[in-house]
């Protein structure tokens, strides 16, 4: 079976190497031609964890190919993915759907013999059966099926979740198209996934509902969190205990400064727009993407009262990307909660294990350290809010040692109170009690 990838960003990178290492042959398209280049050199444009190596061994086996040419890419496969960006439209926030429809059209004009055309981007309930209707019109002759497949990668752990998913999710109407993925997912059938067939539609809403529920979960948690910070609770117990019953589940119960990254407020506001559309109300959604907004301003607010009173306090900031494993910055809580300390007075000194090239042309007059130590460096306060493994064991005498005073916010909960205490710092978490040393010395 030959695949053509149309897009090499996260999504059409990482599935695409995948599937070469399923045993297909996968030609990645791309317009870039800078980025057709690198990946042709072996430089992988993104970080993901593991995936350079599985492009390696992809192109070295001949089973992973690059290039511009869309038009011998299609000629050649039987299944083609339109895996492109679908950004928020700028002034409305509907998804940006040119890039997909523009593909679709190329597709139309480039197959030869019958095609499983799969739309792997995220897009609004509707869009393959207009991607459907931009063939036929291009190319009335053609035989081809559209199917929506989409992905339920989390970056910093892709490659494991599309060799190990959850479950394979198969929306069309053409039993044809439907066999034919499932022979392309055939390699997943040892390990049992479930293999979920809908129709377009169900398909579509699946993937939106999947991350609507997941955004729920954390402003759930985040909200629970101030309320146990308010009743003296500690709400890593409460999560632990709610979830452990087997209707809530464990995941995403973990409080922070909210989400950002590509997927969730992009697709929280995409789904809005089209329960608009449609005439549904979904207010608890539209309640959940308004106070992840309102808690990045929150966060700022908690940084700042922990510096003091110091007009032009220096502050560490430990991680900017939006989550740990990547150098996404896209709608990362950093983007709203360091302007905010800027806007405040304060100077800001920061170190990313992977996303500080990203960071900085977007994140005028932060100054960027080689380490975690560099940024404590007559710091102030220091603020954990990326939690990078790297993060978890600091050498916490040594930044004492190392800052002006030692105060932490750690917006991730990584510590524990009583061992921050311990070690001289006066420390703030999320829906946990603070600890002052001082204080306890007096008790």
């Amino acid at each position: 079976m030959r695949i053509a990838m149309v897009g090499t960003g996260y999504v059409g990178l990482v599935s695409g190497a995948c599937f070469s290492e399923f045993g297909w042959s996968v030609t990645c398209v791309d317009r870039d031609r800078e980025k057709i280049a690198r990946l042709e050199k072996g430089e992988i444009p993104i970080f993901e964890p593991g995936l350079g190596p599985l492009v390696e061994k992809g192109v070295a086996d001949g089973r992973l190919k690059f290039t511009t040419n869309l038009t011998q890419a299609v000629a050649q496969a039987n299944i083609v993915f339109i895996a492109v960006g679908t950004p928020s439209r700028r002034g409305d926030g509907h998804a940006d759907l040119s890039h997909v429809f523009c593909a679709a059209r190329e597709i139309a004009a480039a197959i030869k013999h019958y095609t499983v055309i799969v739309t792997k981007s995220t897009v609004p309930v509707g869009t393959s059966r207009k991607i459907a209707q931009l063939v036929r019109e291009v190319a009335p002759k053609a035989e081809f099926d559209v199917v929506s497949n989409p992905e339920f990668l989390r970056e910093g752990s892709a490659i494991t979740d599309f060799m190990r998913p959850d479950r394979v999710v198969i929306g069309s109407d053409s039993a044809r198209a439907v066999e034919a993925m499932k022979v392309l997912y055939r390699p997943l059938y040892l390990l049992e996934t479930p293999v979920v067939v809908t129709s377009l539609e169900s398909s579509e809403l699946t993937k939106y509902a999947a991350n609507a529920f997941l955004a729920t979960k954390i402003t759930f948690i985040n909200q629970i969190a101030d309320l146990a910070e308010r009743v003296g609770a500690d709400v890593q117990d409460v999560a632990k205990g709610i979830g452990l019953d087997g209707r809530i589940g464990r995941k995403f119960l973990h409080a922070g400064p909210g989400f950002g990254g590509s997927c969730l407020p992009k697709d929280l506001r995409a789904l809005l727009n089209t329960a608009d559309e449609a005439g549904a109300e979904l207010t608890v959604i539209a309640a959940v993407a308004g106070a992840n907004e309102a808690r990045k301003a929150d966060m700022a607010r908690r940084i700042l009262d922990a510096c003091q009173g110091i007009k032009k306090p220096m502050i560490a900031v430990l991680g900017v990307a939006f989550k740990p494993g990547t150098d996404d910055m896209r709608e990362a809580p950093s983007l709203e909660i360091l302007p905010r300390l800027q806007q405040a007075g304060a100077k800001i000194r920061a170190f990313d294990p992977a996303a500080m090239a990203a960071a900085e042309p977007i994140m005028p007059g932060v100054h960027w350290c080689s380490d975690a130590y560099d940024a404590m460096q007559d710091a102030d306060v220091v603020v954990l809010l990326t939690e990078w493994n790297e993060f978890r064991g600091l050498d916490l005498e040594r930044a004492r040692r190392l800052m002006r005073t030692p105060v932490m916010v750690d917006l991730r909960n990584v510590y524990t109170p009583a061992a921050i205490a311990a070690a001289g710092f006066k420390y703030t978490s999320i829906g946990r009690r603070s600890e002052d040393p001082a204080q306890k010395s007096s008790l």
